[in-house]
């Protein structure tokens, strides 16, 4: 791994001291690619010293150096390093030095680079944040969402296999608590295609992780967190680059993926971004079987058998297509893009294994047109705006029609002419989001920062067709309008310390159908609005003090408002709960981290702790209708309170071996104490865990790199990964009797990797087994995952 992971913290401290004293000089200049443009966010440092700095957005640098002979140099992603050799004789003494890099096509190879570029400026923000760089895992087979199971306190809750639903857990909050942004864009509405197990690892260059407290730049009402995920780096403004790759591999699964794209000398950009996924889903699962005989169906529950899935074909298209001008006077970017994607999945299983399927699927098609806009320095020096709108239709039909009922084993009974294996359906739902997101931001000198942020969102859906179980409420329809306002200011001292204050203006205004029915598994819609409003604060703050160490403090008075999917359900296997009140919390973060370069020997080690306090909780929850049926819905759960302590250690020598991991503890329970509806009778579930939940889980991973293997600038690389959860309660651990408790087991997985990169990554070779001891994999309500795996990977890069 590269020598420079990790880059040190201790940079800034060691500057301020010796500045502090006068025995500095300063070094000032620029940076320009070959073509002429300035590059911000290049690393600026003197090689063996812990002096370093970064240019700003015209690539001007400023950088206080010892005296004496010293090699200065310059780093940026997509670009060869440059050293330069300066002399400071005198003291006081200062020089210009102006360079020029030139772009590289050589893929990193780290998983994770602290202290490069837009990463180093994340991970030492005020915020519990973190960016992960993932150019190294662009030659696997996963997709994003493998890499974000690499980071601290984060946990992917998937119901299957390629395309299957996915709940993402960050810090104890899941589902939607987490919001997913795409280059700072929100991304509800945006289509199953999109999701985020969905998208091609090569999608994206870093994803950014936001833990409780979010920054009023995203303008969010996310409880657990923000993941944002960048899919260009500021300052690698290609000129021309192409990125093809496809993968094969177990269960007839296939995936490629091409982004290609230009910008002309004056400015003029042009990119095109496709994917696919295609999947059998034939693995094996281990579950009881439902017996048809002529005097009635039953389940076994202590006979379990091996079965295969028969009915879990899945496959989606998605294509981006981006026009606009960068770098004009007028704008930095003005972008217009489409997005246009499908998808097609057949329906294995209902939210519970013993559900099956042998007919039932769903399809949606969406279209997405959107602008961007961004300008830094409008108008007057230090005022900037960035400006995003989309409007998509996404189109969903849920079409389940079977005369006939199946089970494990693919046999199938005639179901005495009624129509639907769940609830009969055959209709299609119009979703319509439009979005707009607005922050303008003042900078006063080097120190002082004002943000003003503006998310509008609005949401309607009409379904058209049939629906025998719950044709009331889908013949109503569904709006929902929501206006977050946002204000924040930062102030910056020396960079040795810096603080953030905000405060948060949350409206939402939904309308669509209530279950007005005091009997369980009974139906009585009715037309129901309301109206919810409130305001939230918080502040952020780090500190670098001693060698290498930063410490991180930040609290959140939070606000989350119910999405349309938990208000008005999918109109298929989840139930819409237009009496969910919005989520209340008080979320505290603290984190202690140190990081050093000691020439070929790096070492990262951060330790964090979380405190929420969760007012109306929303949980997910499982409900039996009459006919043995089973439909998921959210409802809001009293008082819960979380607890959580992860740690993450990384060592690094040179650039040939890397070895780390991360662990979780969370203690997630239930505080309301009393039952509802007024009594004071105490809850049997007080203090207890919150089912369905895993509190402890880790990972690690090792990597080792043979450089120039069978060739200059080839390099082959070998990565072993596990990953570990402890068993936790499917449902309240302390009802039932002990012995017949449902609980998801342990499970530790293993996976192996090989990749070869030919040419300084232009042509890449890549081959996994993933769970390679067979482990039984569990997730949402007991639901298995595949077994043992083998995917094979193809891809060329090329930039210049």
């Amino acid at each position: 791994m590269n020598k420079y992971i990790l880059f040190f913290l201790s940079t800034f401290i060691t500057n301020f001291s010796f500045a502090e004293n006068g025995m500095l000089n300063s070094i000032t200049g620029t940076v320009k690619s070959s073509s002429g443009e300035p590059l911000d966010y290049v690393s600026v440092y003197i090689k063996g010293t812990h002096y370093a700095c970064f240019s700003d957005e015209k690539g001007r640098f400023t950088l206080d150096v010892p005296r004496g002979k010293q090699e200065l140099v310059f780093s940026l992603l997509g670009f060869r390093n440059k050293s330069v050799e300066i002399n400071v004789a005198k003291k006081g003494e200062s020089q210009t030095v102006n360079v020029v890099l030139e772009e590289s096509s050589q893929e990193l190879s780290e998983v994770e680079v602290r202290g490069k570029s837009a990463v180093r400026k994340v991970n030492e923000s005020a915020f519990n944040a973190v960016a992960i760089d993932v150019k190294a895992l662009h030659n696997t087979t996963g997709g994003l969402s493998d890499a974000l199971a690499k980071a601290p306190g984060i946990k992917l809750r998937e119901s299957g296999g390629v395309g299957s639903d996915m709940k993402l857990s960050l810090d104890g909050f899941s589902g939607r608590h987490v919001k997913i942004f795409i280059d700072g864009v929100p991304q509800e509405g945006a289509g199953a295609s999109f999701g985020i197990n969905n998208i091609p690892v090569n999608f994206a260059e870093r994803i950014e992780i936001y833990r409780g407290v979010v920054p009023v730049e995203f303008g969010s009402d996310a409880l657990g967190g923000v993941i944002n995920i960048v899919t260009i780096a500021k300052g690698n403004r290609r000129r021309t680059f192409a990125d093809v790759s496809y993968s094969y591999g177990s269960f007839n699964t296939h995936k490629s993926h091409i982004n290609v794209g230009h910008t002309a000398k004056n400015g003029f950009t042009v990119e095109l971004n496709a994917f696919q996924n295609y999947s059998d889903n034939s693995y094996y699962v281990y579950t009881s079987v439902k017996e048809f005989t002529e005097h009635g169906d039953y389940i076994d529950t202590d006979k379990i058998e091996k079965a295969k899935r028969f009915h879990d074909t899945y496959h989606n298209e998605a294509v981006i297509a981006k026009v606009g001008v960068v770098g004009k006077k007028y704008a930095d970017r003005l972008l217009l893009s489409v997005n246009l994607s499908q998808s097609d999945k057949e329906i294995q299983n209902g939210v519970e294994q013993t559900i099956v399927f042998g007919q039932k699927r769903r399809k949606s098609d969406s279209f997405m047109p959107s602008l961007e806009y961004r300008k830094r320095n409008l108008f007057v020096k230090g005022l900037d705006m960035n400006l995003t709108a989309n409007y998509n239709r996404n189109q969903t039909h849920n079409l389940d029609t079977a005369t006939y009922l199946y089970n494990w084993r693919g046999e199938s009974k005639y179901n005495n002419g009624k129509l639907g294996e769940q609830s009969y359906q055959n209709a299609r739902s119009n979703n319509d989001n439009w979005n707009g997101t607005l922050n303008v931001r003042y900078r006063i000198g080097d120190q002082h920062t004002l943000s003003l942020n503006h998310v509008l969102t609005a949401f309607t859906r009409k379904t058209l067709g049939n629906s025998e179980t719950q044709s009331a409420s889908s013949a109503m329809d569904k709006v929902s309008q929501k206006n977050i306002t946002g204000l924040s200011y930062h102030f910056n001292y020396d960079r040795k310390w810096n603080i953030s204050l905000f405060g948060k203006y949350y409206n939402q205004f939904s309308e669509g159908p209530r279950n007005e029915s005091a009997e369980s598994g009974s139906y009585n819609y009715v037309q129901f609005s309301e109206t919810a409003d409130a305001w939230g604060y918080g502040a952020a703050g780090t500190y670098f003090f001693l060698k290498n160490f930063q410490t991180k403090i930040s609290y959140e008075k939070a606000l989350r408002l119910p999405t349309t999917d938990e208000l008005f359900g999918d109109e298929d296997l989840e139930l819409g709960s237009m009496n969910l009140k919005p989520e209340r919390s008080d979320n505290f973060n603290a984190s202690l981290s140190y990081n050093a370069d000691l020439k070929k020997h790096a070492i990262y080690v951060e330790g964090g702790f979380l405190y929420r306090d969760t007012k109306d909780y929303i949980r997910r929850v499982t409900n039996k209708f009459s006919g043995g049926l089973f439909y998921a819905s959210h409802e809001n759960h009293g008082r819960v309170k979380t607890i959580g302590l992860n740690a993450e250690l990384r060592y690094t020598y040179s650039n040939l071996f890397s070895v780390g991991g991360n662990l979780t503890s969370q203690n997630i329970r239930d505080y309301e104490k009393y039952v509802t509806g007024g009594s004071l009778q105490q809850s049997s579930t007080y203090k207890v865990r919150i089912p369905n939940m895993p509190y402890f889980f880790f990972n690690t991973d090792a990597a080792v790199y043979f450089h120039n293997l069978f060739g200059k600038g080839n390099t082959l690389t070998l990565t072993y990964a596990n990953f570990f959860v402890n068993e936790f309660p499917l449902y309240w651990e302390n009802h039932g009797n002990s012995t017949t408790k449902m609980r998801v087991p342990n499970q530790f997985s293993h996976d192996i990797s090989l990749a070869y990169s030919i040419k300084n990554g232009r042509y890449n070779l890549s081959f996994e087994c993933r769970n390679f001891t067979n482990e039984r994999l569990y997730d949402n309500f007991n639901l298995q995952k595949a077994g043992r795996a083998f995917y094979g990977k193809f891809r060329y890069y090329l930039s210049k």
